[in-house]
Formats: structure tokens, sequence, C-alpha cells
């Protein structure tokens, strides 16, 4: 009876404080990133990873959240892109060969004989709302035993749990766009109002040059008039430029950044290719539109300098950072050439890597080609 007792606390425990846990957060990112470590935690493992579904697709899985992955995955992110065993079980709605760990051998690790830490086989949690499939809960450890019942059906629990934060971070972000659309448009409305407000004062500015013009009055006055007016106008057009910077991501309409970047590259004479790796969370509209712009950027910048044959662009995608990489095999440049770097468009490119909280890393040869690599943080797309 006691034993019984302390093992039902035990079980309560777990529960109630990845509960408590997952409660505290709307962001999706976070709490996937709380729920695995609280499980990898309470439950001694070593490791574990989440693969979801992209909202509307419903066989297009990424890594939505990672702890301690083993380096044959955590450095090797080709690995952790696309299918394998337990995805294919899954969508075919038979997790039963997943459900215990001497079932099921973890297919990404299929034949890798360094940097796996012991890791082979995996329990794999299947999440869902309801009937509607979300993603899989995998969890590890080097050391495993056939889990019990009991143990399986408190992961299980677990899952219940995370796929209803999942569900509930997922429609919070969804009613936080469409504000953000909402506000987007309230916004361009007032723009609009402005801008036209100030066209109508420019307007009156010159009809009034004009009167003075025809009245004979000191040329003075009409040259005051019309610096006035010069100001006014200088003004207005900035502020439709910012605006049409802020509020636009015409190139991703209705596109991810990869749709958008192989249409980029489509458009250039030269040979190009564009390789996607790996996995990871969606990328918010401001991280994809500020990667697309460095990508435009660069690729202008060595059609009209480089002499390049090719271009290629590699995204690389990890719930931990997400990486750029831009390579031609053109003509080079010194790098210890301050004024040539600016000349390149350089400096461009390094402020818009600041602007979304990343580096930017340039090498470059006289005759070799020039490689640019952006890396963000993940965090930064939350």
């Amino acid at each position: 009876m006691g034993n019984a007792l302390e093992h039902q606390n035990r079980e309560l425990t777990i529960l109630n404080r990845i509960a408590e846990a997952l409660n505290r957060e709307v962001d999706l990112q976070r709490a996937l990133h709380v729920a695995m470590d609280n499980i990898v935690d309470l439950f001694n493992l070593n490791t574990g990873w989440i693969f979801l579904i992209e909202s509307g697709k419903d066989d297009e899985f990424y890594t939505a959240a990672t702890i301690a992955l083993p380096p044959a995955l955590a450095e090797h992110p080709r690995r952790m892109g696309g299918t394998c065993y337990c995805i294919d079980s899954y969508i075919d709605g038979d997790m039963d060969g997943a459900a215990n760990i001497n079932a099921i051998t973890c297919t990404r690790l299929k034949n890798v004989k360094e940097g796996t830490k012991g890791l082979r086989y995996h329990a794999s949690i299947p999440l869902y709302a309801q009937d509607k499939q979300l993603g899989i809960l995998n969890v590890a450890s080097p050391d495993w035993r056939e889990i019990s019942e009991d143990e399986l059906r408190l992961l299980h629990t677990v899952g219940d749990l995370l796929s209803i934060a999942i569900e509930r971070a997922r429609l919070f972000r969804s009613s936080a766009e469409i504000g953000a659309i909402n506000e987007r448009n309230r916004l361009a409305r007032e723009i609009h109002d402005t801008i036209a407000q100030g066209l109508a004062a420019i307007a009156l500015k010159l009809e009034t040059a004009d009167v003075l013009l025809e009245t004979g009055v000191e040329t003075e006055k009409v040259q005051k008039i019309i610096r006035e007016t010069l100001q006014l106008t200088r003004e207005n057009l900035d502020e439709a430029r910012r605006s049409v910077l802020d509020l636009r991501a015409a190139s991703l309409e209705g596109r991810t950044l990869p749709d958008a970047l192989q249409e980029l590259l489509n458009s250039v004479k030269e040979n190009t290719t564009l390789e996607v790796i790996g996995s990871s969370p969606p990328l918010a509209i401001r991280v994809a539109s500020g990667l697309y712009r460095i990508a435009q950027e660069a690729i202008n910048n060595i059609r009209q300098h480089a002499e390049a044959t090719h271009i290629n662009v590699s995204l690389i995608l990890m719930p931990e950072r997400i990486r750029l990489i831009i390579e031609d095999d053109g003509k080079g440049f010194d790098l210890a050439n301050n004024q040539k770097v600016g000349h390149f468009g350089l400096i461009g490119l390094k402020e818009r890597a600041k602007l979304l909280h990343g580096k930017i890393d340039i090498i470059s040869c006289i005759g070799s080609g020039t490689v640019i690599e952006i890396t963000l943080p993940q965090d930064i797309n939350s």
C-alpha cells in the first residue's frame, strides 16, 4: 500500500509540475522547451525532441524543440530533416510499433557509428488534439530499458498536456497574427491619411507661391515658401519610404522563405542552386523577410561586382539557430580594404543582420569567390 501511494504521489508530482510549467507559457517555443526540460528531468532521461506538423500541411513535419541531442544529430541538421520510421508510423495512424523502446530503432542514426552517445532507440509519444494530429514527442536514453505500462501511461498523459499547450499556443499566435494584420491595416490607413494631408499642404503652398508670383511680390517671400515646400516634400517622401519598408513584405506574401528564395534565384541569369537543410519552427514574417532581403542584396552585389558564373544559397534550419549561406565563384576581393568592402554593399548586409540580432561572417579571397554566412538565434523567431 505504501509503495503504491508513493508511486501515485510521484506521478501526480510530475503531472502537476509539467502542467504548471505549461500553464505559464502561451508562446509555443517557450512552452515546448519548458516541457522538454521537465520531461527529461523528471523521467531521468538524457535527450528528447519534438516533431510538429506545420499548420495547414498534414504531412510536413519540422523539428520544433530539442534537448541535449547527441552530436550525430545536433551537428548534422540534414539528419533531423525529412521523414523517419516514427513519423511514417504516425502518419499511417499506427504508433503501436513505436510504443515501447525495444520495438523502435532511431532510423536517423542508422549506420552512424560516432557521436551518438550510445543512443540507438527511443520511445515515441503521439500528440493529438482530439482527432487532429499535431506531432510526436520522442524521448531517449542510451541505457534505456523496456518501459513499464505505468511509465507509458504517464508519458501519454504528459503528451496530452503538451498537446493542449500546443493548441493553446497556436490559437494565441493566430489571434496575435490577426491582430497584427488589423493593426498594420490601421497603420496603413493612418499613414495614407498623413501623407495625403502632407501632399495637400504642399499643393496649398505651391498655389500660394504661384499667386505671389503673379502679383509681383518680393522674390524673397516666394523663395521662402518654395524652401518650406521642398522641406515638407522631403519629409513626406521619407515618411512614405519608411511606411513601405515597415509595413510591406510583398516578396513573401503567400509564400515560404524557401519558395521566395527559389524565385529570386530563378530570376538571375547565373547558374544557381538552393539547398534547404533541416527543419525548424515556421519563421516569423519579420525574420523571413529580413533573411530574404539579405539574400536579395547579397545576390545583387554578386551580379554587379563578382563576375560569378554560379551562386549557391543554403538555408539551414534548426530549433536552436538559423543559418543563411550565400556563395559565389566570382573574382572575390580583399577584405582588408575597407573602402572596397563598403563598395560591395557589405555594410548594408551587416546592418540588416544586426537588426535581426544575428552575426555575419564573410570569407573572400581575390580569385577564389566569396562566402557570406548569416547566423540568427531561434529566440529572435519567437
